[in-house]
């Protein structure tokens, strides 16, 4: 194809290119100096002038790599570069005309005449080579309209990687931009349509079939009122990368994705001290107890970024540390890790293991969470959850251990449930021992994560491909959510800044109520919420909760260096550690003797604030009663709240 040929020998035809336009403009300038008529002496100036001129200026665009650029990405960086050579290699040709060649009759105006047409003549070439090519790709009648939501520098670049792009099947319609003083003006010949506020209308005058949030630091509130906007109608959502992408300048249309629960829920992001990081695990032995969990895989994954001297991932779910061993195979050498299936339970085994290893750090994730099953097993979540961590306690002072981290919950406040009383109880095991310990014990505690194993969001998720309906247990239940990775980094960060002591507890933003995250997840798959997909109320299960808390009421909030990490500070004053291990160890008998009763007397003698009844569904005629027994307060909900 001439196409092909062309690019093959584009230098060699640039080059040519250069020297018709060199020639063209000095013999433009002779005749608009003379009228169209160059008297016969001048004639013989140009022939005299006009090979060192072409010589100059093809030997200065050869140093400015004019000759080099592709004309059909030409940008303001090309055209600078050519005013550049052009006035540089004037200036040049001045000082060999006249004082050189001594040729004090050539009109200067021609210098500058010459001048200002070869810097619009090349600069016109290649604009129009470009607007040509940009132009025969973009047929509005093969393609589908799109809105780009945001006319800040990720639009731009959005938007100009659209017009280059041949295989993209949208043209932009046009900008949506909530800085009214943005309306009216046009990037790269696209107006700005309008703000948010216009959005019905606008989508009603130019029915795009999707919209792109051009908008890397939009705030939750505004992803979701603009998908709210959108659920009138049949369009898609879609939105791009990281701030840090746009800073980059990496936007392309090959970026644009779906927009995600996460995008609606998302915080902003977390900043962590990557040497802090660093000096907490670089060199050191760690041990992480649930490694094949959803927490406890991601320690894993960031702990290897920073260069431990060993990393024993210990758990018992074999097929979840098979995939965690493999994933970490791809990227590390099995030099610097351990895989090991092991009982928190089993004393002996872990013995062993801390004997062989020595661990320095140890981040204790393994927990039993489901709070309904736990209802049902109570044995077996005092067993994992407070001997387990008992356990590894022990073993930790045994060992000399230099900083143990126990992964808590916001279950373990005000507990309702066997879960959230078993990690109250190890929460108060990990701060007893450390006044008794030459090892710095110390607890993170936070809420939900998303998309965690066995969570809310992929149930959802697969309710959701089953045609629903999507079951939730209360109109009004909310929960506290962050992403995986980002509860991972402050847990990091908390356990560099830790003492000894300390209960931290991570900034968990605002609850969010699950009916309303299911009926963004059901607009996310492009359906309508109680119209494609039913959402159906369940009721309340066992031990759970319409609210979570982060503090007790007997804890006082106190600040940390960092600003989404926070101490939780008791007012009240248990020091008497003798007591709380003679308590624990009558709760481990009991355990290890099945005596389900005798457990939850002795769980709630420790932990006074637990409530088992703290949720009691009463029917009363047409009315389903929910009394708080925790607050001492009736709530009122029509029966048919928990209908579908």
């Amino acid at each position: 194809m001439l196409t092909d040929y062309v690019m093959k020998y584009r230098k060699i035809v640039v080059l040519f290119v250069n020297l018709f336009l060199i020639v063209a403009a000095n013999l433009l300038a002779f005749f608009l100096r003379f009228e169209w008529r160059v008297p016969p002496e001048y004639v013989g100036m140009i022939k005299t002038t006009m090979p060192f001129i072409v010589i100059v200026r093809i030997g200065i665009f050869y140093f400015y790599e004019i000759n080099a650029g592709l004309w059909r990405y030409v940008s303001i960086s090309d055209l600078y570069h050519i005013i550049k050579g052009v006035v540089l290699s004037s200036v040049i040709i001045g000082l060999i005309i006249y004082p050189v060649m001594g040729l004090n009759t050539y009109p200067r105006s021609i210098l500058i005449m010459d001048c200002i047409f070869l810097i619009m003549l090349m600069g016109g070439t290649r604009m129009f080579t470009r607007l040509l090519r940009e132009r025969n790709r973009i047929n509005l009648f093969d393609k589908k309209g799109v809105f780009i939501y945001g006319a800040g520098d990720a639009g731009e670049l959005l938007l100009r990687d659209m017009l280059k792009n041949p295989k993209y099947n949208y043209h932009p319609v046009g900008f949506i931009d909530d800085d009214e003083r943005k309306k009216g003006l046009k990037i790269h010949s696209v107006p700005v349509l309008g703000s948010g506020k216009d959005l019905e209308r606008l989508i009603k005058k130019y029915t795009p079939v999707e919209i792109i949030i051009a908008i890397p630091s939009a705030k939750p509130s505004q992803m979701r009122t603009i998908m709210n906007e959108c659920k009138k109608f049949e369009i898609t959502l879609k939105t791009l990368p990281s701030l840090k992408d746009v800073i980059y300048g990496q936007v392309s249309i090959s970026q644009i994705r779906d927009i995600s629960v996460e995008d609606l829920l998302f915080r902003e992001p977390v900043h962590v001290d990557i040497e802090n990081l660093k000096d907490l695990v670089c060199g050191k032995r760690v041990l992480v107890t649930g490694a094949a969990g959803s927490i406890g895989s991601e320690l894993c994954r960031q702990i290897m970024q920073h260069n431990p001297r060993q990393l024993i991932l210990y758990d018992r779910n074999e097929n979840g540390l098979y995939l965690i061993d493999r994933e970490l195979s791809e990227k590390h050498s099995r030099d610097f890790f351990s895989v090991i299936i092991g009982d928190i339970c089993d004393m002996n085994r872990l013995s062993l293991k801390f004997r062989k290893y020595s661990p320095q750090i140890i981040f204790h994730a393994a927990a039993y969470k489901h709070v309904p099953l736990m209802e049902d097993n109570v044995v077996e979540s005092v067993k994992n959850n407070v001997v387990g961590t008992w356990n590894l306690v022990e073993l930790s002072n045994q060992f000399n251990v230099e900083s143990f981290v126990q992964i808590s919950t916001d279950k373990a406040v005000n507990p309702t449930s066997i879960m959230g009383v078993s990690k109250r109880i190890a929460e108060m095991i990990v701060r007893h021992i450390n006044m008794v310990s030459k090892t710095k014990f110390m607890v993170v505690r936070f809420g939900n994560v998303l998309d965690s194993n066995g969570s809310v969001v992929p149930l959802f998720k697969d309710q959701i491909l089953k045609g629903g309906p999507i079951t939730v247990t209360h109109p009004d239940m909310q929960r506290y959510f962050m992403t995986i990775p980002e509860a991972v980094q402050l847990v990091l960060q908390a356990a560099y800044m830790g003492k000894g002591g300390e209960v931290f507890v991570l900034d968990m933003g605002e609850p969010i109520k699950i009916v309303d995250l299911a009926k963004n997840l059901i607009t996310l798959s492009g359906l309508t919420p109680d119209k494609d997909i039913k959402i159906a109320f369940t009721g309340l299960r066992p031990g759970e909760k319409l609210y979570e808390e982060l503090f007790e009421e007997d804890e006082k909030i106190k600040e940390t260096p960092h600003r989404k990490i926070f101490k939780a500070i008791s007012i009240v004053h248990n020091n008497d550690s003798a007591k709380f291990f003679d308590q624990l160890i009558g709760l481990q008998i009991s355990a290890l003797g099945n005596d389900k009763m005798d457990l939850l007397e002795k769980m709630k003698c420790l932990v006074p604030t637990y409530n088992p009844g703290f949720y009691e569904p009463i029917k009363n005629g047409d009315e389903l009663k929910i009394v708080h027994t925790h607050t001492q307060r009736t709530e009122s909900t029509s029966i048919s709240d928990f209908t579908a």
